[in-house]
């Protein structure tokens, strides 16, 4: 039987498969220095002396990049530590354990699976991904698997500490918005939280593959945890750069609802991730988004004579549903929810 993971598939192979090869003008650039222009945010005292002047630096990340990193974000190491190894245990758990969780079905709330979207997508990517929905949590835990041993329990704190986070980033990017900090927190409806913890195996010719290709977040922000392994590439100032991982610390990007929310003062921005022929790599992504039912536009506050809305109302489910159809590439969906007159 053909193995359905890459996992499976990768260890036994000196060359990569031609249904991973990319075309010859969509390969990667594996040598390119790290650029320590992404800038890095100390959250410290953010909810007492230093509030005023972190909302200023995160606008700023907002404006000029889409991406920047935080520390001193109060979640505690232990957390992270924990998430990061049950992770990584779980995609050495053997075949049959884990593919327990393995569904093609993208309505699926807990999956394993590869690539991405493998019934459309014409090149696959060099990743397998546990995808886990986490909010409300006692809605999805019992779904999650059950080994390693302290998946669930592990995971959980994790999703709780993260949401945490995520609520007070968006609080931040609402204010440097001028808006009322909890305007993006209303505008998400219920709310909605995933994960993904993407695994990457070593590659024997890195050079023809992606872990995952250039693309923008469908979402409203997405923090990502990685491991120590350098893999993530973001689209600045014209040109790709790599973000060197640093320990205990989130990346944050901004996604394409802050984008339409912001009227496009805010842009979700590019990135895509690279393997390596010598290790493995994982990264956890947390995506949070509206509910499905949550009806997105731009902020009437940011709207006036001088700066029309650039997108029409419309519901998260709708727009998720043509990002998923799509796929991943460098085709924005949100040209397809721009009003007539900036279509």
């Amino acid at each position: 039987m053909a193995a359905k993971l890459l996992s499976d598939l990768a260890s036994g192979v000196t060359c990569v498969p031609s249904n991973y090869v990319r075309p010859v003008h969509d390969r990667p650039s594996l040598v390119m220095p790290p650029d320590h222009s992404i800038p890095l945010i100390n959250l410290h005292c953010f909810d007492g002396s230093r509030r005023h002047e972190i909302i200023n630096q995160i606008g700023l990340a907002c404006q000029n990049y889409g991406f920047f990193q935080v520390q001193n974000h109060a979640i505690e190491e232990a957390v992270i530590d924990n998430m990061l190894k049950v992770a990584r245990e779980f995609f050495h758990l053997p075949e049959s354990e884990r593919l327990k969780c393995f569904s093609d079905d993208p309505l699926k709330t807990t999956r394993l699976s590869t690539s991405f979207n493998v019934k459309t997508e014409a090149v696959s990517s060099w990743r397998d991904y546990l995808r886990l929905h986490c909010y409300p949590l006692e809605d999805y835990m019992h779904e999650w698997p059950s080994n390693p041993p302290s998946f669930r329990e592990d995971v959980a704190e994790y999703c709780r500490n993260v949401k945490g986070l995520a609520e007070r980033l968006l609080e931040a990017i609402s204010e440097s918005l001028g808006l009322e900090k909890d305007y993006m927190n209303r505008a998400l409806g219920k709310h909605g939280q995933h994960m993904a913890i993407n695994y990457y195996p070593p590659c024997p010719q890195p050079e023809l593959t992606y872990g995952l290709p250039g693309h923008a977040d469908p979402n409203v922000v997405t923090l990502l945890l990685q491991d120590d392994v350098a893999g993530l590439q973001v689209f600045n100032n014209g040109r790709w750069v790599a973000v060197k991982p640093m320990p205990h610390t989130f990346i944050v990007n901004i996604g394409d609802q802050i984008q339409i929310v912001s009227n496009d003062r805010y842009k979700s921005v590019l990135h895509r991730a690279v393997v390596n022929c010598d290790k493995e790599r994982v990264s956890i992504p947390t995506f949070y988004c509206p509910s499905y039912d949550a009806v997105m536009e731009p902020a009437p506050q940011l709207v006036d004579n001088h700066h029309p809305p650039l997108y029409r109302s419309f519901t998260y489910a709708e727009f998720y549903e043509k990002f998923w159809d799509r796929g991943l590439n460098t085709r924005s969906s949100l040209d397809l929810f721009k009003t007539t007159s900036h279509a």
